[in-house]
């Protein structure tokens, strides 16, 4: 098991831009699914949204219907950093953003509840 550690996130008006980070450490392989998932207030972060996840190995990607075509996931060369960057933010975006990580050697999009490693969480507030 890795260690997750986020940064990024805050406040901003409709329409803005934010960036999130996510520095993973302790992992011996670099074949892993790494997924943001927005946590819904009051609800779990198992019953949120993987807005977007990217497969470490080979660079695959996935965005979700409600964030498509706003926000970028991406990585670093060296496969340890994991970046979400969040343009035109909407108020509906507002939440609990989660960096999470599953080691495999095959692409899949992941449920939330299938990731064994989790980031510390950061608030996002998109509001007027």
């Amino acid at each position: 098991r890795g260690r997750l550690v986020q940064s990024g996130g805050g406040s901003v008006q409709p329409g803005g831009s934010l960036p999130l980070s996510c520095l993973a450490s302790g992992y011996t392989t670099d074949s892993r699914s790494m997924g943001w998932i927005r946590r819904a207030p009051g609800k779990e972060r198992e019953l949120g949204e993987v807005v977007a996840a990217i497969f470490t190995a080979t660079g695959s990607y996935y965005y979700s219907k409600s964030v498509e075509g706003r926000f970028t996931v991406s990585q670093d060369n060296g496969k340890n950093m994991v970046f979400l960057q969040m343009n035109n933010l909407q108020p509906e975006d507002s939440g609990v953003y989660y960096c999470a990580a599953v080691t495999g050697e095959r692409w899949t999009v992941r449920a939330p509840i299938e990731y064994d490693d989790w980031g510390q969480g950061t608030q996002v507030t998109v509001s007027s």
